[in-house]
């Protein structure tokens, strides 16, 4: 496995941090999830199993260990530094001041260990304004000008998936793995920073470029595409699909399929944008098709004109498509008290020569204390006294 070696520290939370470690958890790191004793917030988001951990807590935190730990007692603070002194990178998703009060900062992690790589994820960054803010996904998303499209004139609607945490857990992912690279060179750690801002920013890039250098204040149009056309949703007689039709020989061979040639020679048409101009129009024929049709029968004439479209399916069926079987994506996990193996979904990139390691569960609270604890040199009386204590 290509991390196999790297020893990650992870005192992320939620998602932006922990998808950052779980990524290099799934290529081969040994990854240390640290938090509080009895468990953080996060664990118990959406709770599955009999102690109340959460959906996202098993997606998010599989192939980790977990030590329970008050960093911010002389005690922890000793343990932290032990720690970050045989690790090869910090991940943490908290602000700056947080960072330097738990003694998380690059400064204070650096002079432990020259070599850290911290990555650091926070909403607004370290500059600015907003910099000591703090913020979940929704933040950036509506930030970004995306949702201000999204929805209707009377009311915009956010995204339901938490798309710029996970964006930025993987730019962050990213930026260690150019840290890494950086430093086989230098022989030094650095830190790398992200925020929910910034990615929500670079994702939306185009519509800031668009507005920046076309003067067009565009308007929410719920599933339509400003750029394209039809693509929407669209209801059939048993359910919904979408279509997505991009460029021009798509858009000829939808035409074609719908028995609408003259659409192709039409100038409201001619490109993209025009069509995205236009789709309330393209939409409204496209509807006309689909509702005399099954989503089954749309979509196989749909596929077979090679016109890219797709049932809207429900969470509860999203898995159960042979395609997901076919690309071995659900690797299932037992994790205690659960009536069944969640089915958790790893990196989702395959290497030609490279494999993940095998997949483990995610962590019980504080599972593996006393055996990381050892590691670093404390014996099993000092390990109790420390429970006793409330500090693991």
């Amino acid at each position: 496995m290509p991390l196999t070696g790297l020893k990650v520290l992870d005192f992320g939370r939620y998602i932006a941090g922990p998808y950052c470690a779980a990524l290099l958890a799934d290529y081969g790191a040994d990854v240390i999830r640290i938090e509080a004793p009895g468990g953080n917030d996060d664990r118990y988001t959406v709770p599955v199993a009999a102690d109340g951990s959460g959906a996202m807590f098993l997606q998010m935190n599989r192939n980790k260990r977990c030590l329970t730990l008050r960093p911010g007692t002389p005690e922890g603070r000793e343990i932290v530094r032990r720690l970050v002194a045989t690790a090869d990178v910090v991940v943490a998703n908290l602000p700056h001041d947080a960072l330097v009060k738990l003694g998380l900062d690059y400064d204070s992690l650096s002079a432990i260990n020259p070599r850290i790589i911290l990555a650091a994820a926070s909403a607004f960054g370290r500059e600015g304004p907003l910099a000591e803010r703090v913020g979940f996904d929704a933040v950036g998303q509506v930030m970004s000008g995306a949702v201000h499209l999204t929805g209707t004139p009377d009311q915009p609607f956010r995204a339901q998936v938490n798309y710029v945490d996970f964006g930025t857990a993987l730019h962050c992912a990213f930026g260690v793995m150019l840290a890494l690279r950086e430093r086989e060179a230098t022989g030094k750690g650095q830190c790398v920073s992200g925020s929910l801002f910034a990615t929500a920013l670079a994702m939306s890039n185009a519509l800031t470029i668009d507005h920046a250098l076309n003067g067009i204040e565009r308007q929410p149009i719920g599933n339509r595409s400003y750029s394209s056309g039809p693509t929407d949703l669209f209801r059939t007689r048993d359910g919904w699909i979408v279509t997505q039709i991009v460029g021009a020989s798509i858009f000829r061979r939808w035409a074609e399929l719908v028995g609408r040639l003259d659409l192709i020679d039409d100038p409201r048409f001619a490109s993209d944008i025009l069509r995205g101009d236009n789709g309330e129009e393209l939409s409204a024929i496209m509807q006309a098709w689909c509702i005399e049709r099954t989503s089954d029968a749309a979509i196989t004439q749909l596929a077979a004109a090679r016109v890219p479209a797709a049932p809207v399916v429900k969470p509860a069926g999203a898995l159960s498509h042979p395609q997901v079987a076919a690309m071995g994506l659900v690797e299932p996990a037992a994790y205690p008290g659960t009536p069944a193996p969640a089915p958790v979904i790893r990196a989702p990139v395959q290497l030609s020569a490279s494999a993940k390691v095998p997949p483990t569960r995610a962590p019980q609270v504080g599972e593996h204390s006393d055996a990381i604890l050892a590691e670093l040199g404390y014996d099993a009386e000092t390990i109790s006294a420390l429970r006793a204590a409330g500090i693991i």
